[in-house]
């Protein structure tokens, strides 16, 4: 298969009704047009994600975003946010983007290991980490729902169908979430007010990977489901979808995938430490202890929020467990917040867009039309 890089840019700036027409006039032995329907998943479908709508939703949560920061900064008085930023021990700087390097480092390790779990043995490298940091910016659409699109380019760099595709990004939030509640368990013992909201979403993700893993339950609803007309003609892209996930959540990969993600964020976690530290609080076990949890739990939280990119949801947790934890004054919690902010989300959204702008053909892929223009790049000479 002719790797998308390698094609014409021209030729990818041509819409997809100026493929479609393309196709349908090609002479015999040309790749022919294969209806979308027939590959594209029910959730692509169903969301009718493209380009334009994506950027949009991107763009929406860089404006929640902003919006965060001003509403936090007025909240503790911007001038005294603004003397405890700038008093900041910068030269901590490096060594935190270190641990965030390191953070999405492992993270990647475990892209990498889902997608070869689901047949894509044959992409490169440097193609894998491509996607997985160009999907960094997608975290910023409301309730995730741009991040599918890694599916629809890892279909262009492997032919794997759409709906298998998907449950990897599932499977990365899911195994992300079991790592940083194990990181949060000795702060949540310490702090009982938490328990809830630990076992709500402890539940949750266990009920989701037990679901996977009891087949006959998983093929039983799968069955019903294909009586139902509204579903029954997504039967096939449902199945994969299910297969990818029993393969995914297996007890050998899960273990592999939580363990690195533990490792992972723990990294992120010490980075927190260290912002801690920056601001002038007193170095211990302690500190470094609260900093993981707090991180931790908050990261539960704003992922559990369901907002972009965990935004305000995740900045107000921080700022309220190191106010209760460590007693810090608003002005430091909320600058710790911001700090912490910028080092791990902000950082991985500018990386992303750095890949993204670098690689016009992922800017430019429908997924509404993902099914035929992958079958041109199949079939297309370089």
């Amino acid at each position: 298969m002719t790797n998308p890089n390698h094609v014409n840019n021209a030729y990818w700036r041509q819409s997809a009704d100026d493929l479609l027409t393309q196709l349908h006039s090609t002479p015999q032995g040309l790749a022919t047009p294969v209806p979308a329907s027939a590959i594209i998943s029910p959730l692509d479908e169903r969301k009718g994600l493209h380009v334009r709508r994506i950027w949009s939703k991107i763009g929406v949560g860089l404006a929640l975003g902003l919006a965060v920061i001003v509403g936090l900064a007025l909240f503790a008085d911007v001038r005294a946010v603004v003397n405890v930023i700038t008093v900041f021990h910068w030269p901590y700087a490096p060594l935190i983007l270190g641990l965030t390097l390191f953070n999405y480092t492992l993270r990647f390790f475990k892209w990498h290991y889902y997608i070869r779990l689901i047949g894509a043995e044959k992409i490169t490298w440097r193609d894998s980490l491509r996607l997985f940091i160009g999907g960094f910016p997608l975290a910023l659409s409301p309730g995730k729902i741009a991040e599918p699109i890694k599916a629809v380019w890892l279909k262009h760099y492997t032919a794997l169908p759409v709906a298998r595709g998907i449950p990897v990004v599932v499977a990365e939030r899911i195994s992300d979430g079991l790592a940083v509640l194990l990181l949060s368990t000795l702060g949540v013992i310490a702090y009982p007010q938490y328990w809830p909201s630990f076992v709500v979403v402890l539940a949750g993700l266990l009920a989701v990977i037990t679901l996977s893993q009891v087949r006959p339950a998983a093929l039983w609803m799968l069955g019903v489901g294909e009586r139902l007309p509204m579903v029954s003609r997504f039967s096939r892209h449902l199945h994969e979808f299910y297969e990818s996930m029993y393969q995914l959540f297996g007890l050998k990969s899960t273990l592999i995938a939580v363990g690195l993600g533990m490792v992972s964020w723990l990294g992120e976690g010490i980075g927190f430490y260290f912002v801690l530290r920056g601001l002038g609080l007193p170095p211990s076990i302690q500190t470094a202890s609260i900093a993981i949890f707090v991180l931790s739990f908050s990261t539960v939280i704003g992922a559990a929020s369901s907002m972009p990119g965990g935004l305000g949801a995740a900045e107000v947790s921080i700022a309220g467990m190191l106010a209760l934890t460590l007693g810090a004054p608003e002005e430091i919690a909320v600058s710790a917040t911001l700090l912490i902010r910028f080092f791990t989300l902000w950082f991985g959204v500018a990386l992303g867009l750095v890949v993204l702008l670098s690689s016009p053909w992922l800017l430019l892929l429908d997924v509404s039309s993902s099914a035929t223009l992958s079958h041109v790049v199949e079939e297309r000479p370089s």
